[in-house]
């Protein structure tokens, strides 16, 4: 299998040059002693531009050609290489496609990520409700009505946002939504963050490249394995601007790109093909098939799926819940002291990211360990949820970014904060999806789902008066 971006870097490695040259641990020359055991062999191929390595910002040679595989591989029209990860692909997609006052239709789940690129565009947002769904309360995918719904309110809009899958591995055939843009002469962006390894088929949902999305974000690194901060963005039309995105890619991408994550890209692509190529995707099915039958012998747990049958289950994805009342937080505190680490926890649910292949087993003693530390920590169970999304399908901020930049500010209790204007981002983190965003009339609901997660120590971004309960809001002006 061809890696000649990695390939270039090892054989640079092997050549036993001099490093006169930055970084500063010179091929792992100088380096901290007690550290260097663990770093050595990662910092012999921790360069920078060096003669035959190529110029991620403006690639010709090793790096062109890893992407240009990368981008045959995945079926699109050009592919980027992201080392900054697909935070950076969602700010230069957005930024490329809109000028400040223009209007962008998104996915209201979308990543805090999508929040900053509105943020740093100007851009007037339009935000399209996602469904809820009833069994594990979360907010999942886009109906084809409310996007058309949303076309048709607003049809000068220049983007629309998509978020596909979700964070629990929620995924829905985008084809129609995309059609419905197009035929518009609206292109879509796709936040697809956790789909890297749709291209493989098989049970896996289908890629929104396929269904014809116009620039395409993953994280190689989620699901593939590539190093963090490893992503693609795919361009796959003629709809975007393909200077003005490489434009931007430059702009925000460190001017000093990691050579050991674009390797790990270069390779990720390269494991995708290998198994493609030696027909390993059923016995990876299987192996992940396995790992949820040995969850299931636990007589506490539960695997929950969504009972909406239009969505597709990422088969990597695990969403489990305790039979015994236990919250999503307190379960994955016990499967952490028995030294599995799960993704996430949310107030109900475990979410584990399952191996695409590797050799990571749940045992028969560490199951009946587990088995134990739950009966003897049960809680009383509790059916209450909360919708975090509002009712209705297509919803605009009350006030333009500039006027609401010359309102004044001031820190309320939870209850008063309800019917104001949050002058602050609140994310729980994972999976970083803004629960009140900055210029949004915060809901009774939301104000109670919040507090409900800081009861439950649960991690939030956002300013340090949270944990007393407070939220910082704008003072608007006297209404006449």
């Amino acid at each position: 299998m061809k890696t000649p971006l990695y390939t270039a870097l090892v054989n640079h490695a092997n050549e036993n040059t001099q490093s006169f040259h930055v970084p500063g641990h010179h091929n792992g020359d100088v380096f901290f002693d007690e550290a260097r055991a663990f770093f050595q062999s990662i910092l012999k191929i921790d360069v920078t531009e060096l003669t035959g390595l190529d110029d991620l910002h403006d690639p010709s040679g090793v790096i062109k050609k890893a992407q240009d595989l990368t981008s045959s591989f995945y079926g699109s029209k050009e592919t980027f290489f992201l080392v900054n990860g697909s935070t950076v692909g969602n700010l230069a997609m957005i930024l490329s496609v809109c000028q400040p006052g223009d209007i962008l239709l998104v996915q209201r789940n979308c990543h805090k990520s999508v929040f900053h690129a509105i943020e740093l565009s100007g851009v007037h947002p339009v935000f399209l409700t996602p469904e809820i769904d009833e069994k594990m309360a979360v907010a999942t995918h886009l109906l084809h009505q409310t996007v058309k719904d949303a076309i048709l309110r607003y049809p000068s809009a220049k983007a629309l946002m998509i978020t596909s899958p979700n964070y629990y591995g929620h995924a829905v055939d985008l084809t129609p939504m995309i059609t419905e843009a197009h035929q518009h002469h609206i292109p879509v962006l796709v936040d697809e963050a956790h789909g890297a390894h749709f291209v493989l088929g098989g049970s896996f949902p289908q890629s929104s490249l396929q269904a014809g999305a116009d620039a395409v974000v993953q994280s190689a690194h989620k699901t593939l394995p590539a190093m963090t901060m490893g992503s693609y963005l795919h361009l796959n039309s003629g709809r975007i601007d393909r200077d003005k995105l490489a434009h931007y890619l430059t702009v925000l991408q460190s001017s000093s790109p990691s050579y050991p994550i674009m390797a790990s890209l270069d390779l990720a692509r390269a494991y995708l093909e290998e198994i493609i190529k030696a027909n390993k995707i059923e016995q990876i099915e299987k192996e992940i098939q396995d790992m949820k039958q040995s969850l299931l012998q636990m007589e506490g747990i539960e695997i929950i799926v969504p009972t909406d049958p239009l969505i597709q289950i990422d088969p990597l994805k695990l969403s489990i819940r305790s039979k015994y009342g236990h919250s999503g937080y307190e379960l994955k505190t016990i499967f952490e002291t028995n030294g599995w680490h799960p993704e996430l926890a949310d107030e109900k649910h475990v979410l584990f990211v399952l191996p695409l292949g590797g050799k990571s087993k749940l045992t028969k003693e560490l199951i009946r360990k587990i088995e134990k530390e739950m009966k003897q920590t049960s809680a009383e169970l509790s059916n209450e949820t909360c919708s975090m999304q509002p009712l209705e399908k297509v919803t605009t901020l009350p006030y333009s970014s500039k006027k609401q930049s010359a309102f004044k500010t001031e820190s309320v209790s939870f209850r008063d904060a309800v019917g104001r204007v949050s002058a602050e981002q609140v994310i729980p983190y994972p999976p970083g999806i803004p629960l009140i965003m900055v210029g949004e009339r915060v809901t009774k609901d939301v104000i109670h789902q919040l507090a409900k997660l800081i009861d439950l120590n649960a991690y939030i971004q956002g300013s340090s008066l949270l944990k007393n309960k407070q939220l910082t809001v704008y003072i608007e002006e006297e209404k006449s």
